[in-house]
């Protein structure tokens, strides 16, 4: 019997691929199936081991911090334009997260129940305070709006999602929630002095 020649180990590149794959597989099970989807499922969608998972993302936390590291940098980027209208492009970026990538918002909701040193809502409020700041300074927003407004639309826009039993009309519905609570920006272009 002819013998099979093994595999050359391809180190690094292996690793850096797996890791990519994981990500990857990550994104799309978490925008399925939540947060809370096993992490199984991830690494079968990755074509990885769980081991191999764990190697690369020893907890779920780490696995989705990475995940959803483009969304960071995203924020990062609109909390660095000089726009006025920044702070509006932030929160209606994460409405339509809270609907569409609703883990990303899970994390944040689970990770500040599990741990206290968790810092993700400061890391949000953080970047959302400057952009408010010249919101409020340009006549943009209402004054006495803060970023834990905000965020309080967010988890508005959150609980609406998760108890949705019909998915049609979503956003429509969400949008409704927020004006009804006064929470809906103006639309662009607009000075109207109505709360964001």
């Amino acid at each position: 019997m002819p013998r099979v020649p093994a595999k050359p180990n391809r180190g690094p590149a292996a690793a850096r691929e797996n890791r990519d794959a994981i990500l990857a597989a990550a994104r799309e099970v978490f925008g399925e199936r939540g947060y809370d989807a096993p992490l199984s499922a991830v690494a079968q969608r990755a074509g990885v081991g769980q081991g191999v998972l764990y190697r690369h993302f020893p907890s779920r936390l780490d696995l989705a911090f990475a995940a959803f590291e483009s969304h960071w940098h995203e924020f990062e980027e609109l909390a660095a334009a000089d726009s006025p209208d920044a702070v509006l492009q932030m929160w209606q970026r994460l409405i339509e997260l809270a609907i569409f990538e609703r883990a990303f918002i899970e994390m944040f909701v689970d990770q500040r129940r599990q741990h206290a040193d968790y810092d993700g809502g400061t890391r949000m409020q953080a970047l959302l305070s400057a952009p408010l700041e010249r919101a409020i300074a340009a006549g943009r927003v209402d004054a006495s709006l803060t970023t834990e407004d905000l965020l309080l639309g967010v988890a508005m826009a959150y609980g609406v999602v998760v108890t949705t039993v019909d998915a049609d009309g979503l956003v429509d519905t969400v949008a409704r929630a927020l004006a009804r609570a006064g929470l809906l920006p103006p639309a662009a272009g607009e000075s109207d002095g109505r709360r964001a």
